[in-house]
């Protein structure tokens, strides 16, 4: 089966990155699969996402690493470059909702999310023999406010001994300590139960109901320090009317919540999404 190695890049913009880098290529045999770009011509800045034939290219990643820095040093980029056969480890987090997880773990069993889902842990025990059915190990952490910090410091080490690449809050309803979300910043997926910014916080679509909202979401974002306010990688909405009751507003928001979360994290495992500043490019 083929694989690919995939190039990202950040960098000021200028003339002549994308010819320097297609040329870079090409002048080492690569084959390019799939090209994007984008100029942002508020900020000056350029965004680039290649992904090339291994084959073609006759390198190892750290040898194709090595000649391509010169490049990256030119054009003073930030960039990374992966292998697609390094599978990234991903760390679902959970509560007692099971909608998001279960909806991930079907997209995982049937190869629609390129991973190894390594571990779940759970403030709650409600999940494990679903979880444990797909052969997954489950670890249950309480939270109590008089054992927070001992139980997130036990989620960190979790976090450290499965080597996880990326965090997938799947509706876990604590708010991870700043420390945290330094330590993996980037690399924390959240899904929240409402169209960020509006109705942050706990309770979103009772607060909708209240306002009388005609449009309910859910957002897909990276978890910052900041609550509720990371960078968005992607968002849906479903149209509601004054006949619904809040019970119907949750039911729906479930569907929304489940589905922008796979997107998301999709997106997220191909190397699709770019971060900058507190916003996002997402090469979708």
């Amino acid at each position: 089966m083929s694989h690919f190695y995939r190039l990202v890049v950040s960098c000021p913009d200028r003339l002549g990155i994308v010819a320097r880098v297609s040329n870079f290529i090409a002048g080492h045999g690569g084959s390019i699969t799939e090209a994007s770009q984008h100029s942002d011509l508020e900020t000056g800045r350029f965004f680039m996402r290649y992904e090339i034939l291994a084959d073609s290219i006759g390198m190892t990643l750290e040898e194709l690493r090595e000649a391509f820095e010169p490049v990256a040093r030119e054009f003073d980029m930030q960039w990374a470059l992966r292998d697609t056969q390094q599978r990234q480890r991903v760390v679902l987090m959970v509560s007692r909702e099971s909608h998001c997880l279960v909806d991930l773990l079907y997209r995982w069993t049937a190869e629609g999310l390129d991973c190894d889902v390594v571990a779940v842990v759970s403030n709650h025990d409600d999940l494990r023999s679903m979880v444990e059915w797909h052969g997954i190990p489950y670890h249950h952490v309480p939270v109590t406010p008089e054992t927070r910090p001992q139980a997130f410091a036990q989620v960190e080490q979790l976090i450290g001994e499965y080597q996880a690449d990326t965090i997938v809050l799947a509706r876990y309803m604590q708010i991870l300590p700043p420390d945290l979300c330094r330590n993996y910043a980037g690399r924390v997926i959240n899904i929240h139960h409402s169209f960020l910014p509006s109705f942050a916080g706990a309770r979103p679509y009772h607060q909708a109901y209240q306002r009388g909202v005609k449009l309910i979401g859910a957002t897909c974002h990276y978890v910052t320090e900041e609550l509720d306010a990371g960078p968005i990688i992607e968002q849906d909405i479903h149209r509601v009317s004054h006949c619904h009751t809040p019970t119907d507003l949750v039911r729906f928001g479930r569907d929304v919540e489940k589905t922008v979360l796979a997107r998301g994290l999709r997106w997220h495992l191909e190397d699709r999404v770019i971060i900058h500043g507190n916003k996002t490019v997402v090469f979708a």
